[in-house]
C-alpha cells in the first residue's frame, strides 16, 4: 500500500511561558479532545489559508493545539478507494470530532464514522444529499454549513456574461453524479436564453475527460467557462487554468483560490469566513451541545476576485463596472 499522505497539523512553535507547578498539574489533568480534519481537496494555498482560519479560532475559545487538543489534518490525495483507507485509518484514531469538507469526502465519510459528530463545510444541498433531515433540525451527528444550492449557478452565468459581453456559447464543467452540480446547470439551462448563450454540459471525472471536453469545445470564437466546484475541477484547477489560457476562455471557478491560480473570475463563498464559524460549532460540540440540535447554516459572505493578468492574456477587458464591485483584483 502506498505511504498514506497525511499532515498533523501543529500549532506555532513559539515557546510556552514558564508556569506554575500547579498549573502543571492542572493541565495534565486536564482531557485532550482529537480533532480529525478531512479536507476533501488537495493541498492548496487557498485551502491551508482556510484551515489557519479555523485554528486561530479555536485557539481564541480556548482550544490550544498540543494541549486540550490534537487535531489530525487529512488532505484528499487519492483515488477515492484508497482514500477509504485513509479514512479508516483517521477513524481508527478515536476521534471526539470531525471537521470534513466537500460532498464526495462527507459522502464517503458519512458510512464510516458511525456516531462520531460531525460538523461539514462547503457541502451543497446537505438535505437533498441525505446528510441531515432538515436545514432548522439536522437530527443525527451531522450539521455544519452548506455551500452553494440550485439557483446559483444561474448566477456564475450572469458574472460570465457581465465579464464577457461576447460570449454567445459556453460550456459548464461539472461531476454530473452529483445532485447539486444538476441542479447547478438546470440553473445555467433555464438562464441562458435570456443572457443569449448557447450553454453546454462537459460531464468530467477526471483530468483526461477534462482535457477532452475543453479541447473539443474551445476551439470556437465567443466561447466560455463555468468550472463547479468539486474535488475533482479543484484538483485538476492547474490543468483547467492552462486549457482556459491555450483557449482564450473566460472562465468563472466556483472554487475559492481559482483566480489566485489563474483563472479569470472566482465568485463565491468567503470560506474564511465560514470556517471561523465552523470551528464556533466544533466548540459548542465539545462542549456538549448535540450537532442534531444546531442548524445548518446557510452562507451569507461572497467574494468577487478578477484576475487581469489572465484577463490580457486572452485578450479581453474586463468592464469597469464590474471591477467596482470586486473584493479583489489580481493585477
Amino acid at each position: 500500500m502506498r505511504r498514506r499522505e497525511f499532515i498533523i497539523l501543529l500549532s506555532g512553535a513559539a515557546a510556552l511561558p514558564m508556569r506554575s507547578p500547579r498549573s502543571a498539574r492542572a493541565q495534565q489533568g486536564e482531557r485532550v479532545r482529537r480533532l480529525a480534519i478531512l479536507e476533501g481537496t488537495a493541498e492548496t494555498a487557498a485551502n491551508k489559508a482556510n484551515i489557519a482560519s479555523f485554528m486561530a479560532r479555536l485557539d481564541e475559545l480556548g482550544w490550544k493545539n498540543g494541549r486540550n487538543i490534537r487535531t489530525d489534518l487529512r488532505w484528499w490525495t487519492a483515488p477515492l478507494d484508497q482514500m477509504r483507507v485513509v479514512i479508516a485509518e483517521m477513524l481508527a484514531a478515536s476521534p471526539d470530532i470531525i471537521l470534513v469538507d466537500t460532498n464526495l469526502a462527507l459522502t464517503t465519510l458519512k458510512p464510516m464514522v458511525l456516531n462520531v459528530p460531525v460538523v461539514f463545510m462547503g457541502v451543497g444541498d446537505p438535505v437533498g444529499s441525505g446528510f441531515v433531515a432538515s436545514i432548522a433540525h439536522p437530527g443525527g451527528n451531522i450539521t455544519g454549513f452548506s455551500s452553494y444550492d440550485g439557483p446559483m449557478g444561474g448566477k456564475w452565468l450572469e458574472v460570465l456574461k457581465e465579464t464577457a459581453p461576447s460570449v454567445t456559447r459556453m460550456m459548464t464543467l461539472l461531476y454530473p453524479e452529483t445532485e447539486t452540480h444538476q441542479a447547478f446547470w438546470r440553473s445555467i439551462e433555464d438562464a441562458a436564453p435570456r443572457f443569449g448563450v448557447e450553454a453546454t454540459a462537459g460531464a468530467v471525472h477526471d483530468a483526461t475527460e477534462i482535457e477532452r471536453v475543453i479541447s473539443s469545445f474551445g476551439g470556437k470564437p465567443n466561447s466560455g467557462l463555468i468550472v463547479l466546484p468539486h474535488a475533482v475541477t479543484a484538483a485538476n484547477r492547474g490543468l483547467i487554468v492552462d486549457l482556459g489560457l491555450r483557449y482564450r476562455l473566460p472562465s468563472v471557478h466556483g472554487t475559492a483560490g481559482s483566480a489566485a491560480d489563474g483563472g479569470l473570475v472566482y465568485y463565491g463563498i468567503d470560506f474564511g469566513d465560514s470556517y471561523r464559524h465552523a470551528a464556533e460549532y466544533v466548540d459548542r460540540i465539545l462542549r456538549g451541545e448535540k450537532p442534531a440540535d444546531l442548524p445548518v447554516q446557510l452562507p451569507t459572505k461572497f467574494k468577487l476576485i478578477f484576475n487581469l493578468k489572465t484577463a490580457t492574456a486572452i485578450g479581453i477587458t474586463i468592464p469597469p463596472s464590474m471591477l467596482v464591485r470586486a473584493d479583489e483584483v489580481i493585477e
